[in-house]
Protein backbone atom coordinates (compact mmCIF):
# COMPACT_ATOMS: atom_id res chain seq x y z
CA UNK A 1 0.00 0.00 0.00
CA UNK A 2 1.22 3.52 -0.54
CA UNK A 3 0.53 7.25 0.91
CA UNK A 4 0.96 9.18 -2.22
CA UNK A 5 -0.98 11.74 -3.89
CA UNK A 6 -1.89 9.24 -6.54
CA UNK A 7 -3.59 7.23 -4.31
CA UNK A 8 -5.65 10.40 -2.46
CA UNK A 9 -6.64 11.34 -6.35
CA UNK A 10 -7.83 7.53 -6.97
CA UNK A 11 -5.44 5.69 -8.48
CA UNK A 12 -6.02 2.12 -8.43
CA UNK A 13 -9.35 2.75 -7.23
CA UNK A 14 -12.59 1.11 -8.37
CA UNK A 15 -15.91 2.55 -7.57
CA UNK A 16 -18.50 0.41 -7.78
CA UNK A 17 -22.05 2.15 -7.97
CA UNK A 18 -25.06 -0.27 -7.84
CA UNK A 19 -27.95 1.28 -9.69
CA UNK A 20 -31.79 0.70 -9.86
CA UNK A 21 -33.98 3.52 -11.03
CA UNK A 22 -31.32 6.09 -10.32
CA UNK A 23 -31.33 8.19 -13.67
CA UNK A 24 -32.18 11.03 -11.57
CA UNK A 25 -28.92 11.05 -9.62
CA UNK A 26 -26.36 8.89 -11.32
CA UNK A 27 -25.16 11.53 -13.61
CA UNK A 28 -24.66 13.95 -10.40
CA UNK A 29 -22.97 11.73 -8.28
CA UNK A 30 -20.54 10.45 -11.17
CA UNK A 31 -19.56 13.25 -11.65
CA UNK A 32 -18.97 14.72 -8.33
CA UNK A 33 -17.26 11.82 -7.38
CA UNK A 34 -14.67 11.85 -10.90
CA UNK A 35 -14.21 16.00 -9.33
CA UNK A 36 -13.14 14.52 -6.33
CA UNK A 37 -11.14 11.40 -7.48
CA UNK A 38 -10.40 11.91 -10.98
CA UNK A 39 -8.15 9.36 -11.29
CA UNK A 40 -10.32 6.69 -9.84
CA UNK A 41 -12.56 4.36 -12.34
CA UNK A 42 -16.53 3.86 -11.57
CA UNK A 43 -18.24 0.78 -12.31
CA UNK A 44 -21.72 1.00 -12.68
CA UNK A 45 -23.86 -1.94 -12.10
CA UNK A 46 -27.55 -1.63 -13.31
CA UNK A 47 -30.39 -4.03 -12.50
CA UNK A 48 -32.35 -3.70 -15.48
CA UNK A 49 -33.55 -0.65 -14.47
CA UNK A 50 -36.70 0.11 -16.13
CA UNK A 51 -36.24 4.03 -15.87
CA UNK A 52 -33.69 4.32 -18.36
CA UNK A 53 -30.92 4.39 -15.75
CA UNK A 54 -28.78 1.62 -17.54
CA UNK A 55 -28.91 3.45 -20.92
CA UNK A 56 -27.71 6.70 -19.40
CA UNK A 57 -25.14 4.83 -17.81
CA UNK A 58 -23.99 3.26 -21.68
CA UNK A 59 -23.50 7.10 -22.50
CA UNK A 60 -21.51 8.51 -19.90
CA UNK A 61 -19.53 5.43 -20.64
CA UNK A 62 -18.88 6.05 -23.87
CA UNK A 63 -18.05 10.24 -23.03
CA UNK A 64 -15.73 8.98 -20.57
CA UNK A 65 -12.94 5.88 -20.33
CA UNK A 66 -13.00 5.50 -16.79
CA UNK A 67 -16.36 4.69 -16.45
CA UNK A 68 -17.80 1.01 -17.01
CA UNK A 69 -21.14 -0.50 -17.04
CA UNK A 70 -22.19 -4.12 -16.09
CA UNK A 71 -25.77 -4.95 -16.99
CA UNK A 72 -27.88 -7.24 -15.11
CA UNK A 73 -31.37 -8.57 -16.13
CA UNK A 74 -33.36 -8.13 -13.17
CA UNK A 75 -33.51 -6.55 -9.76
CA UNK A 76 -30.93 -8.97 -7.83
CA UNK A 77 -30.01 -7.05 -5.11
CA UNK A 78 -27.44 -4.48 -3.84
CA UNK A 79 -24.92 -7.53 -2.20
CA UNK A 80 -24.46 -9.24 -5.34
CA UNK A 81 -23.63 -6.43 -7.32
CA UNK A 82 -21.18 -5.30 -5.18
CA UNK A 83 -19.71 -8.90 -5.15
CA UNK A 84 -20.16 -9.01 -9.02
CA UNK A 85 -18.14 -5.55 -8.21
CA UNK A 86 -15.42 -6.81 -6.27
CA UNK A 87 -14.77 -9.53 -8.62
CA UNK A 88 -14.17 -7.72 -11.77
CA UNK A 89 -11.92 -5.37 -9.87
CA UNK A 90 -9.86 -7.73 -8.72
CA UNK A 91 -9.81 -9.27 -12.11
CA UNK A 92 -8.04 -6.00 -13.15
CA UNK A 93 -6.22 -5.38 -10.09
CA UNK A 94 -7.76 -2.32 -8.23
CA UNK A 95 -5.57 -1.86 -5.31
CA UNK A 96 -8.57 -0.47 -3.77
CA UNK A 97 -12.42 -1.38 -4.02
CA UNK A 98 -15.23 1.02 -3.23
CA UNK A 99 -18.83 0.80 -2.47
CA UNK A 100 -21.03 4.01 -2.88
CA UNK A 101 -24.38 4.68 -3.47
CA UNK A 102 -25.81 6.04 -6.63
CA UNK A 103 -28.46 8.65 -4.73
CA UNK A 104 -26.29 11.47 -3.51
CA UNK A 105 -26.92 10.17 0.26
CA UNK A 106 -22.66 9.35 0.55
CA UNK A 107 -20.01 12.73 -0.02
CA UNK A 108 -17.21 11.94 -2.85
CA UNK A 109 -16.02 14.52 -1.45
CA UNK A 110 -14.48 12.40 1.57
CA UNK A 111 -13.36 10.14 -0.54
CA UNK A 112 -9.47 11.17 -0.55
CA UNK A 113 -9.38 10.91 2.91
CA UNK A 114 -11.00 7.47 2.85
CA UNK A 115 -8.81 6.04 0.53
CA UNK A 116 -5.86 7.60 2.38
CA UNK A 117 -6.14 5.72 5.37
CA UNK A 118 -6.36 2.89 3.76
CA UNK A 119 -3.20 3.42 1.47
CA UNK A 120 -1.18 4.23 4.28
CA UNK A 121 2.44 2.78 4.91
CA UNK A 122 1.95 3.08 8.81
CA UNK A 123 1.33 0.44 10.67
CA UNK A 124 -1.61 -0.59 11.74
CA UNK A 125 -3.14 0.67 8.83
CA UNK A 126 -6.79 -0.35 8.26
CA UNK A 127 -8.11 -2.80 5.34
CA UNK A 128 -10.98 -1.01 5.33
CA UNK A 129 -12.49 2.51 6.02
CA UNK A 130 -16.21 3.16 6.49
CA UNK A 131 -17.87 6.71 6.17
CA UNK A 132 -19.81 7.05 9.33
CA UNK A 133 -22.81 8.69 10.31
CA UNK A 134 -22.56 8.02 14.04
CA UNK A 135 -19.09 8.89 15.22
CA UNK A 136 -17.84 12.11 16.81
CA UNK A 137 -17.90 14.84 13.88
CA UNK A 138 -20.56 12.52 11.40
CA UNK A 139 -23.78 13.61 10.63
CA UNK A 140 -27.50 12.74 8.45
CA UNK A 141 -28.79 15.57 6.38
CA UNK A 142 -33.01 15.66 5.79
CA UNK A 143 -33.41 12.23 7.02
CA UNK A 144 -36.41 11.00 8.92
CA UNK A 145 -36.84 10.87 12.30
CA UNK A 146 -38.21 7.17 11.94
CA UNK A 147 -34.82 6.35 9.55
CA UNK A 148 -32.61 7.69 12.27
CA UNK A 149 -33.78 5.74 15.19
CA UNK A 150 -33.75 2.85 12.70
CA UNK A 151 -30.40 3.01 11.71
CA UNK A 152 -28.99 3.79 15.25
CA UNK A 153 -31.05 0.52 16.59
CA UNK A 154 -29.93 -1.59 13.79
CA UNK A 155 -26.16 -0.96 14.48
CA UNK A 156 -26.40 -0.67 18.52
CA UNK A 157 -28.38 -4.33 18.08
CA UNK A 158 -25.69 -5.44 15.83
CA UNK A 159 -22.94 -3.79 17.96
CA UNK A 160 -24.29 -5.62 21.23
CA UNK A 161 -24.81 -8.85 19.86
CA UNK A 162 -21.64 -9.40 17.63
CA UNK A 163 -19.42 -7.84 20.12
CA UNK A 164 -17.94 -5.22 17.86
CA UNK A 165 -17.40 -1.71 19.07
CA UNK A 166 -18.04 -0.08 15.70
CA UNK A 167 -20.73 2.54 15.89
CA UNK A 168 -21.91 1.90 11.80
CA UNK A 169 -21.55 -1.21 11.16
CA UNK A 170 -24.22 -0.96 8.35
CA UNK A 171 -23.04 2.02 6.56
CA UNK A 172 -22.37 1.40 2.84
CA UNK A 173 -19.83 3.78 1.86
CA UNK A 174 -16.73 2.02 2.36
CA UNK A 175 -13.22 1.98 1.09
CA UNK A 176 -11.47 -2.01 1.27
CA UNK A 177 -7.93 -2.81 0.63
CA UNK A 178 -7.90 -5.60 -2.32
CA UNK A 179 -6.38 -7.85 -0.63
CA UNK A 180 -9.03 -7.94 2.01
CA UNK A 181 -11.48 -8.91 -0.32
CA UNK A 182 -9.20 -11.33 -2.58
CA UNK A 183 -9.16 -13.22 0.67
CA UNK A 184 -12.52 -13.79 1.04
CA UNK A 185 -14.53 -16.43 -0.39
CA UNK A 186 -16.62 -14.46 -2.52
CA UNK A 187 -19.05 -17.16 -4.12
CA UNK A 188 -19.88 -17.77 -0.09
CA UNK A 189 -21.50 -13.79 0.42
CA UNK A 190 -25.61 -13.95 0.19
CA UNK A 191 -26.64 -11.65 2.42
CA UNK A 192 -28.31 -8.48 1.18
CA UNK A 193 -28.88 -5.23 2.40
CA UNK A 194 -27.93 -4.00 5.61
CA UNK A 195 -26.47 -7.04 6.54
CA UNK A 196 -24.71 -7.22 3.94
CA UNK A 197 -22.14 -4.71 5.30
CA UNK A 198 -22.26 -6.15 8.87
CA UNK A 199 -21.91 -9.62 6.86
CA UNK A 200 -18.54 -7.80 5.12
CA UNK A 201 -17.43 -6.04 8.41
CA UNK A 202 -16.96 -9.54 10.01
CA UNK A 203 -14.72 -10.83 7.19
CA UNK A 204 -12.50 -8.30 7.33
CA UNK A 205 -12.47 -8.58 11.39
CA UNK A 206 -11.94 -11.82 11.02
CA UNK A 207 -8.95 -11.99 8.96
CA UNK A 208 -7.24 -10.24 12.05
CA UNK A 209 -7.36 -6.94 9.30
CA UNK A 210 -8.27 -3.61 11.16
CA UNK A 211 -11.36 -1.52 10.20
CA UNK A 212 -11.20 2.77 10.89
CA UNK A 213 -14.88 4.67 10.96
CA UNK A 214 -14.21 8.54 9.42
CA UNK A 215 -17.09 10.71 9.83
CA UNK A 216 -19.23 12.07 6.81
CA UNK A 217 -21.97 14.10 6.24
CA UNK A 218 -25.05 11.58 4.68
CA UNK A 219 -27.62 13.74 3.44
CA UNK A 220 -31.14 11.72 2.16
CA UNK A 221 -31.90 11.24 -1.30
CA UNK A 222 -33.44 14.42 -3.22
CA UNK A 223 -34.55 11.87 -6.08
CA UNK A 224 -35.75 8.84 -6.34
CA UNK A 225 -37.29 5.99 -3.96
CA UNK A 226 -35.67 4.22 -0.86
CA UNK A 227 -34.76 0.72 -1.87
CA UNK A 228 -35.42 -0.22 1.92
CA UNK A 229 -38.05 -2.25 2.68
CA UNK A 230 -39.26 -4.70 5.46
CA UNK A 231 -37.36 -7.44 3.89
CA UNK A 232 -34.64 -6.14 4.53
CA UNK A 233 -34.44 -5.14 7.40
CA UNK A 234 -36.08 -8.79 9.00
CA UNK A 235 -33.48 -10.56 7.19
CA UNK A 236 -30.32 -8.14 9.18
CA UNK A 237 -32.13 -8.91 12.17
CA UNK A 238 -32.23 -12.63 11.72
CA UNK A 239 -28.88 -12.85 10.40
CA UNK A 240 -27.30 -10.70 12.86
CA UNK A 241 -29.00 -12.57 15.79
CA UNK A 242 -27.83 -15.99 13.82
CA UNK A 243 -24.27 -14.98 13.69
CA UNK A 244 -24.41 -13.66 16.90
CA UNK A 245 -25.10 -17.23 18.52
CA UNK A 246 -22.60 -18.77 15.86
CA UNK A 247 -20.02 -16.27 17.25
CA UNK A 248 -20.71 -17.02 20.66
CA UNK A 249 -20.86 -20.53 21.02
CA UNK A 250 -17.20 -20.88 18.79
CA UNK A 251 -15.70 -18.59 21.51
CA UNK A 252 -17.25 -20.80 24.49
CA UNK A 253 -15.77 -24.37 22.54
CA UNK A 254 -12.51 -22.36 21.78
CA UNK A 255 -12.49 -21.83 25.97
CA UNK A 256 -13.45 -25.41 26.47
CA UNK A 257 -10.57 -26.48 24.44
CA UNK A 258 -7.82 -24.47 25.50
CA UNK A 259 -9.08 -25.76 29.68
CA UNK A 260 -8.93 -29.26 28.19
CA UNK A 261 -5.18 -28.88 27.19
CA UNK A 262 -4.25 -27.66 30.27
Amino acid sequence: MRTSEAARSGSGSLVIIPTYNEVENLGKIVSRLLAATPGAHVLIVDDGSPDGTGTLADRMAQADDRIKVEHRTGKLGLGSAYVLGFAWGLARGYEFLIEMDADGSHPPESLPDMIGRVASDAPGAPDLAVGSRWVPGGSVVNWPLHRQLLSRGGNTYARLVLGLSLKDITAGFRVYSSASIAAMDLGDVSSKGYCFQVDMTLRVLDQGRSVVELPIEFREREAGESKMSQAIVVEAMLRVTQWGFRRRFARVRAGRSRATVR
